[in-house]
């Protein structure tokens, strides 16, 4: 996956943003990547600029340098490229940008629909800092803040070479210096509000990019972090700058549809018993063991009946009074409950109880990899089965939906991708008594 996927620029309406990066460990490298995938989709030009000191071994990763004192010095600006703007040259490194080239730029690129990317700390190129005082100096017309961390410093020493400001860390998270850096530690800062956090915009998107994270063990790590930061960013990407393996975890949700009446089997499938447990217990029980987040349970018929089998669950549960007008208006219902940081949700139907755990986990986890639009299971090489995920681009149009029509009414709209599995126990459906008691085996 590609930064310009991973942060969820939408290129379709208007190029115009602002993306300010921060923190250590890859800032220049995820910030020059981004412009030439930028350049890469057909956008003429890139400006790049900072609020803080360059080494001029940055300056060739740019097509074009130009000093900006003031305004005026930007009367003649390249028509293509990455264009890098900073203040003028003092030793080895650049000044940042004044506050008046700084508007400038940002106005010139909103009125000429170009992005706008900014360095906005500085580390000395270890892979850890802290803030200073006066850190980090992000514009405050920001659209989306990057914090970089470089994972190359977990279980090191907690010392000078590691993290840039390392005294300041350690007040921050308790870790006392000497002391090995762990993925807790970590977290903790990049969760403090004096820490990585620390000036971030109130409008502006949050994303955490754990960089360096190029050994299975560190991917592995990362996915575990990333839980641990849902609530302070809306997206955290992990994986190496170098190479393009690049994953973006965010919230995966689980949305249990029970509201129909099914009028076809003559009583509630909802509430038919599978090994002790209601159908939709099973089924939203699967839902949690599968580490999904939330699980909304969408109810409508009897809907006070099937709510007493969910107690005791950490589950949402929203009553479809609408459920008479067919599937989609229990659809649209779960999405509208979903919090805004969710990612993408994957549809479970309370008549399957026997959709397996793997199979949910296996459609989140290529999702992190891929982020498909629609991600469905392909069994025997040629049926489509349940459970389907739903990527957050898809929520739009799902919320237009209308009657008695499930997901697959944006099979048209937007590109559906398949993984093969094994077992064709997911396209088995619970319809009439005679099903029911193939599933129970006569029990």
């Amino acid at each position: 996956m590609d930064l310009v996927h991973a942060l969820r620029l939408d290129l379709s309406t208007s190029p115009h943003f602002v993306v300010s990066l921060v923190g250590a460990g890859g800032k220049t490298t995820a910030l020059f990547r981004l412009a030439r995938e930028l350049l890469s989709t057909g956008i003429q030009r890139i400006f790049v600029t900072a609020t803080t000191h360059l080494g001029l071994w940055q300056i060739p990763l740019a097509d074009h340098h130009i000093i900006a004192r003031d305004a005026s010095d930007l009367n003649a600006l390249p028509s293509t490229g990455v264009i890098l703007i900073t203040g003028e040259v003092e030793n080895d490194r650049t000044r940042p940008v004044n506050e008046a080239v700084l508007n400038w730029l940002h106005e010139y690129s909103k009125g000429n629909s170009l992005p706008l990317l900014v360095e906005a700390d500085g580390s000395r190129q270890k892979p850890l800092k802290a803030p200073a005082e006066h850190e980090p100096p992000i514009p405050e017309f920001t659209d989306i803040v990057v914090h970089v961390s470089g994972l190359s410093a977990l279980n090191q020493p907690l010392a000078e070479n590691v993290v840039h400001r390392a005294e300041k860390f350690s007040a921050l998270t308790g870790l006392l210096p000497g002391a090995k850096i762990t993925p807790g530690d970590l977290s903790k800062y990049l969760t403090h509000p004096s820490g990585a956090l620390k000036n971030f915009p109130r409008t502006a998107k949050r994303v955490a990019l754990l960089n360096q994270a190029d050994t299975p063990e560190l991917l592995s790590i990362s996915g575990e972090m990333a839980r641990e930061l849902y609530g302070s960013y809306g997206s955290i990407i992990a994986g190496s700058l170098q190479t393009d393996e690049l994953y973006q975890f965010e919230p995966t949700g689980a949305i249990v549809l029970a509201a129909g009446s099914s009028s076809r089997f003559g009583s509630p499938k909802q509430l038919l018993d599978w090994h002790g447990k209601s159908f939709v217990r099973h089924v939203t029980e699967t839902a949690l063991r599968s580490g999904l987040e939330p699980v909304v349970v969408v109810t409508g018929f009897r809907h006070a009946e099937i709510e007493s089998h969910l107690q005791g669950l950490p589950v949402s549960i929203v009553h479809n009074a609408e459920f008479e007008t067919g599937q989609s208006s229990s659809i649209k219902a779960g999405i509208k409950s979903l919090p805004s940081n969710i990612g993408s949700v994957i549809f479970l139907l309370a008549d399957q109880p026997q959709i397996p755990v793997e199979v949910i986990r296996a459609l989140r986890d290529s999702h992190t990899s891929e982020r498909h639009s629609i991600l469905a299971p392909l069994v025997l090489e040629e049926k489509r089965a349940n459970p389907v995920l739903f990527d957050k681009v898809t929520f739009p149009d799902l919320l237009q939906l209308k009657g008695d029509i499930g997901g697959r009414g944006m099979f048209d709209k937007h590109k559906v991708s398949y993984m093969p599995w094994h077992d064709d126990i997911l396209i088995f459906d619970v319809d009439t008594v005679e099903d029911y008691e193939r599933l129970t085996g006569g029990e």
